[in-house]
């Protein structure tokens, strides 16, 4: 088959050994009877994962009921379950998807296309208002996102479940808990006002899953990255050193 470009790069599905290209602007379903049918097997779903392109990167849902798959990056030591309703970006390059459906376990691989992720620019109309972009962070609040993908991007991460507790990451930067807590409420608070999804609950509460969400974003627009992870060494060195002379 003849793969076809996406975004800035190439995107496709990989399945025992064929290659089935991923067209922007069109849906691509897995399942079992699907724009990738993998089995006939009556406990896989007719049409179980999606893979679509939205706001410049490629997403993946699971359509299902009843059965997760397992989304694995091996390059960045990522591991995240994908459970029914759920969906996710694959800001990873490749990604290997793992999911069971009665006594048949599947794999299938996803090479996604460098995401073409532009942080909108503000504009200025006349006689109106100034159209909200993705606003500036400061140093600390870039570190608060930070110090939560830390483990992530130093390979040892396996997905949501190593995010530290706020109380981790405010020990590691050498912050307070509060400080902390301040400086991740300023970057949800700003993302939650151009529209970014998962930063609030209902009634302008916190959501609960923000920090995952947060990450998420951040990897994904390229807010942060590996050279930045020097930053974390220096902020602890900066705030735990005893002032000269002392």
């Amino acid at each position: 088959m003849t793969v076809q470009p996406a975004g800035h790069g190439t995107t496709f599905v990989e399945f025992v050994g064929e290659r089935y290209p991923v067209v922007p602007g069109q849906p691509f379903y897995i399942g079992r009877e699907a724009t990738l049918t993998v089995d006939d097997n009556p406990y896989l779903h007719r049409r179980f994962l999606l893979l679509h392109d939205e706001n410049g990167m490629w997403w993946l849902t699971n359509l299902g009921t009843h059965l997760s798959a397992t989304v694995t990056a091996a390059d960045l030591g990522f591991t995240a379950t994908l459970g029914p309703g759920a969906r996710m970006p694959l800001v990873f390059g490749r990604t290997s998807i793992v999911f069971s459906a009665g006594p048949t376990t599947y794999e299938v691989q996803v090479q996604a296309g460098a995401p073409a992720v532009a942080p909108p620019v503000g504009t200025t109309t006349v006689g109106g208002d100034t159209t909200r972009g993705v606003p500036n962070f400061t140093e600390s609040q870039k570190l608060a996102v930070l110090v939560l993908a830390e483990a992530i991007l130093r390979h040892d991460g396996t997905g949501a479940s190593t995010l530290p507790s706020s109380a981790k990451a405010a020990a590691r930067l050498g912050w307070s808990l509060t400080k902390f807590n301040r400086k991740l409420d300023n970057v949800c608070d700003k993302l939650d006002l151009i529209g970014v999804g998962g930063m609030r609950a209902g009634g302008g509460r916190l959501a609960s899953n923000r920090r995952l969400k947060l990450v998420e974003y951040a990897l994904s627009t390229g807010l942060i990255g590996r050279g930045d992870l020097p930053m974390l060494d220096a902020e602890y060195a900066r705030n735990t050193q005893p002032p000269a002379g002392a």
